[in-house]
């Protein structure tokens, strides 16, 4: 089957463009009279075909964001809800967004579907739009009824959830973007504006300080060895990076991270909130503990985590609690444990695991603030004492021959 390009006008003269997959031109045709959609004469083309092929530019292919996906999401749960039979929601959604990303998906999912595909099965071919979460909250809805109340959860776990990434992600930009700056400027003091103080102090023929004799001597040792330092940081990069590819360079890493001060509680936090807001959405919308902990596992954004989640899910089958699993994986706090606990035996776990989550949703919160309030007085302190103190050391001779003079 092809992929055609198609325009044309409805009912009230309306000019729409879309496209399908199709086996010819009369197919495509047959398809938009059945909608009701008058077709131009010169309005289908097939795409990819002489002038109307699509070139692809590495780096400015369209992505998909968290609003593409909530848009859609919340749309589509409203059209179910009025009724409107699944194929013509999911043309509507590829109609309706500007990503072509989600169009290409969205018609793909529509084909599957229309036939005799189930949507869950549709949309677990496209993970890089529906991830396992989505595709196994999607199935839950389908088998119980109550799809739309689904999407409407999910809609709003999306939102959430990249809510929570920004604030962890503007945690982490600001004092990472401050000491990048400063290592540069550093770098150019010690390799371009030192050493012409070291030449005019070199012709005076007097003693220096020693701070001044030290700070000579890095950027000396700087520019004499920059070879090797810039060689060994690329080795050390594409040795970091070859090791993240594996399952254990990426739970060491996450490991430390977690053992790190102040990121570390963050990071702890954050991951927390996400796999017990995942998990009590996963129950509510009625998915077994153990399939939801197996889906979570994934979404904390952890490999430590991750690892010890699945160790929990295989203490389960042997008719352990969850609640003295999370405790004996010694990651959890004693505060999740407890209401875990107490949701397992009044047989609501999903309302406690949500509690869970927006407790620490806050304590994230928190968290940011006090993080960025104090790594700001830090590094002005620090990159105080490191550029002071180089300007200190290069003019420490011209003060001590301004006292001789004196």
């Amino acid at each position: 089957m092809a992929r055609y390009r198609w325009q044309g006008r409805n009912r009230e003269g309306r000019l729409l463009r879309g496209e399908m997959e199709a086996a010819d031109r009369a197919a495509v045709t047959a398809e938009l009279r059945r909608r009701r959609i008058r077709p131009l004469p010169s309005g289908i083309r097939e795409k990819g075909a002489g002038l109307t092929r699509e070139i692809h530019v590495p780096g400015f292919n369209p992505r998909v964001n968290a609003d593409d996906i909530v848009m859609l999401t919340r749309n589509f749960g409203v059209m179910i809800e009025a009724g409107v039979p699944i194929v013509e929601c999911l043309q509507v959604l590829a109609d309706q967004t500007g990503n072509g990303v989600v169009k290409k998906a969205l018609q793909a999912v529509r084909l599957d579907v229309s036939n005799g595909m189930t949507l869950t099965a549709a949309m677990a071919r496209h993970p890089r739009l529906f991830d396992t979460l989505f595709v196994r909250m999607v199935s839950a809805g389908e088998h119980g009824g109550v799809l739309p109340e689904v999407l409407a959860r999910l809609a709003l776990f999306i939102e959430r959830s990249a809510r929570l990434k920004r604030k962890v992600r503007t945690a982490m930009v600001y004092p990472a973007t401050v000491v990048v700056v400063a290592a540069v400027v550093v770098a150019v003091l010690l390799l371009h504006v030192i050493p012409v103080f070291a030449e005019v102090y070199r012709g005076m023929g007097q003693a220096l300080p020693p701070l001044t004799e030290l700070t000579i001597a890095l950027s000396r040792g700087l520019y004499d060895y920059s070879p090797a330092l810039l060689g060994g940081s690329a080795v050390l990069a594409v040795a970091a990076h070859a090791a993240w590819r594996t399952e254990r360079g990426r739970r060491g890493f996450h490991g430390w991270l977690l053992r790190f001060p102040l990121i570390g509680g963050l990071a702890r936090k954050a991951a927390i909130a996400r796999f017990s807001h995942n998990t009590g959405l996963l129950l509510r919308s009625g998915v077994t503990l153990l399939d939801s902990l197996t889906v979570t596992a994934g979404t904390t954004g952890n490999k430590v985590l991750e690892r010890a989640i699945l160790e929990t899910r295989d203490g389960l089958e042997k008719g352990m609690t969850l609640a003295d699993l999370l405790a004996a994986s010694g990651l959890f706090p004693p505060l999740v444990c407890h209401m875990v606990a107490v949701g397992e035996n009044i047989g609501a776990l999903d309302t406690m695991l949500n509690r869970v989550s927006a407790f620490y949703e806050e304590e994230v919160d928190r968290a940011v603030v006090r993080l960025t309030t104090l790594m700001e007085p830090v590094l002005m302190i620090v990159l105080g004492v490191v550029l002071g103190g180089i300007v200190i050391a290069m003019y420490l001779p011209i003060f001590q021959m301004g006292g001789m003079v004196q």
